[in-house]
């Protein structure tokens, strides 16, 4: 059984903040997610100033993604069997210690290769860090404070994702990276501390009666989503959304040769649709629609897809900042909902798998969307790839509606209550 089926009270609403672990967990989440989005952006600027050569990018943004592909499953099924505590704490030492490595060669010049290198060790990392991290949330957040949590951890991770570069940019600015990667070190050693001193020991995960190979526990935790009609149809649409409706990938062609607003109006674009997924966010610790959860979903990525219409065919700058706050609005309220979905579908002993799976469906989406949106853009132009893509979102709503009638019909009040057991995967 997945969950069970209490439904939290205002009481419970209430004393989230009162739940000592949730704090450390959700003060270490933040700080880790600062950090990292902080990394992830510094190093694409230092890779690219070493030899101002495009493919470099390319060969980064490759050292980045193929690590998070072919070793998050496996980095699920290691949550599953060890102690995901002490994952997480080994996973924020070993960044650490990569971000100091970064500050000691940055102080004396790094090679293109030492920096590919970093990448490549910071995704694998991540690989094993985040089903980890994703089932230590499981073990303290009680069930009945879900709903009051979720959209906290939610809007932590999105305002440290703007947050973090920008701040660290100025870092750089003002002192060198030395003394940027050096500050990231110092952060990610406070998440360390922070899960070991704020949270208790847990107990790992129950292991199986009959202990199965890797690969077999891979594909049982694969098989389980895709034999979960909500599970797969909630990671379906945010993967067809963004894969087909997102526009960031072409903000700066919007920005310099349809809206004609430079570098300001493109920093502006970019805040709009942060704000409108950060207003959704605190709005659903208050306002998360549980009863007709699956409904709201089909009518949020809709809506998504709508306000990508919008922006595909405006030619005005206020009217194109409102389309995006309102995509964002869409983002912001999705994933609270479609991160609901996870921890009550999941089962404890198959917690970090599906966590794996949901983060390979997160990352083809991102990355696979700004490849479509690129190809797309030179073949159709910038304004009718988005207003397209727009509609071919609301094409996957429909079509999703008739395949998962069961997503439709999500209450998550009830939703896990009487979750069907899980069928081992044959070798």
């Amino acid at each position: 059984m997945a969950v069970s089926g209490r439904v939290e009270t205002g009481r419970d609403m209430q004393g989230i903040w009162a739940n000592r672990e949730f704090r450390f967990y959700l003060a270490s989440v933040t700080v880790q997610r600062f950090a990292a989005s902080a990394l992830l952006v510094l190093l694409g600027y230092q890779v690219y100033a070493l030899r101002k050569e495009p493919l470099d990018l390319a060969a980064l943004g490759l050292a980045e993604a193929l690590p998070g592909i072919t070793l998050v499953l496996y980095g699920g099924h290691l949550a599953d069997i060890l102690n995901r505590r002490r994952i997480v704490i080994v996973c924020a030492a070993a960044l650490a210690l990569l971000a100091a490595g970064l500050a000691l060669a940055s102080a004396t010049g790094p090679t293109l290769g030492f920096l590919l290198a970093v990448a490549v060790a910071a995704a694998s990392v991540k690989a094993f860090q985040t089903p980890a991290t994703t089932g230590l949330e499981a073990q303290v957040l009680p069930v009945e404070q879900i709903f009051a949590g979720i959209p906290y951890i939610a809007m932590a991770n999105r305002s440290a994702d703007i947050v973090g570069p920008v701040a660290m940019g100025f870092v750089w600015a003002a002192a060198g990276p030395a003394a940027a990667y050096a500050i990231l070190a110092g952060l990610f050693a406070l998440v360390l501390g922070a899960v070991s001193f704020g949270i208790a020991p847990k107990p790992t995960p129950e292991k199986p009666a009959q202990p199965v190979g890797a690969v077999t526990a891979i594909r049982e935790g694969i098989a389980f989503v895709f034999g979960n009609q909500v599970l797969v149809g909630s990671m379906a649409l945010d993967l067809f959304a963004v894969f087909f409706g997102g526009a960031a990938a072409l903000l700066p062609v919007f920005a310099t040769d349809i809206l004609h607003v430079g570098p300001t109006g493109f920093g502006l674009l970019r805040a709009a649709a942060a704000a409108g997924s950060l207003t959704a966010a605190l709005a659903a610790t208050r306002f998360l629609p549980k009863a007709h959860a699956g409904l709201a979903l089909h009518a949020i990525i809709a809506g998504f897809g709508l306000s990508m219409i919008v922006f595909g065919l405006s030619e005005s700058f206020l009217l194109s900042l409102a389309a995006l706050f309102a995509s964002g609005l869409c983002d912001g309220m999705s994933v609270v909902i479609r991160q609901s979905i996870v921890r009550l579908a999941s089962p404890e002993h198959l917690r970090g798998r599906i966590a794996a799976v949901r983060m390979v469906f997160i990352g083809s989406s991102n990355e696979l969307g700004a490849v479509e949106s690129g190809l797309a853009a030179a073949w159709l132009g910038p304004a009718r790839a988005v207003w397209a893509g727009g509609v071919v979102t609301l094409a996957v709503v429909a079509a999703v509606s008739r395949t998962a009638p069961r997503l439709v019909a999500l209450d998550l009040n009830t939703f896990g209550r009487n979750a069907a057991p899980v069928t081992p995967a044959r070798a």
